[in-house]
């Protein structure tokens, strides 16, 4: 039993996804080319996160009828949004610069597989497997900002955020003891990794564009 209560989860969930949200889509505007589509890869996540939150809130608190709208947005998050964040976060953080159509092929790729584990029963190991990649991923950008502490901090503790959301679904140690907070993981990663890939430094190229 949760000692927080599912509906205060699922508010902060809608509450921080969709700040999260908001603000990368307000910081895309600001951005050349190079990183538009990364960042609305960014913005797709944040936004299946708080659709996840918003339909636990009016299952919770108005009564309606959305749970399995909850459990498809939550299953899309976990297969598609996490390790569009990952991907995001590494090649902010290695200054990589891919195309429109690179992004493109990857979040159909992420669809087509979502689909095809969702039809073979393979979730729950697929969303795990996923999201450990995903998460260390995330770890990873924030250690090569060794330099910038809180840029580190926010990579690390987004990282775990994320693993600690993750269900255990197979594996020979048991279940996951936070399975409980799940959406409150997942609501505390969503700020601290959005104000981690906007703080990420630019390539070359970017810098390049901002001074001419």
């Amino acid at each position: 039993m949760s000692l927080l209560p599912e509906l205060l989860q699922a508010a902060l969930l809608m509450l921080f996804a969709s700040a999260s949200a908001v603000r990368i889509g307000l910081a895309r505007r600001g951005y050349d080319e190079p990183r538009q589509p990364a960042l609305f890869c960014a913005l797709l996540a944040f936004g299946l996160a708080a659709g996840v939150g918003i339909c636990a809130v009016a299952r919770l608190a108005l009564g309606l009828d959305t749970f399995e709208a909850e459990r498809w947005l939550l299953r899309a998050t976990l297969l598609l949004g996490v390790p569009l964040i990952g991907l995001v976060a590494l090649t902010f953080a290695r200054r990589w610069s891919w195309s429109r159509p690179t992004w493109g092929r990857i979040v159909l790729g992420l669809c087509a597989f979502f689909e095809l584990a969702r039809q073979l029963g393979w979730s729950d190991p697929y969303a795990l497997a996923l999201g450990l990649f995903s998460g260390l991923l995330i770890i990873y950008a924030g250690l090569l900002q060794g330099p910038v502490p809180r840029q580190t901090a926010a990579g690390i503790l987004g990282g775990m955020l994320l693993l600690a959301s993750l269900p255990w679904t197979g594996l020979a140690i048991g279940s996951n003891p936070l399975a409980d907070y799940q959406q409150l993981c997942l609501a505390l990663a969503c700020p601290l990794i959005a104000w981690l890939l906007l703080k990420l430094p630019l390539s070359a190229k970017e810098q390049s564009l901002e001074q001419a």
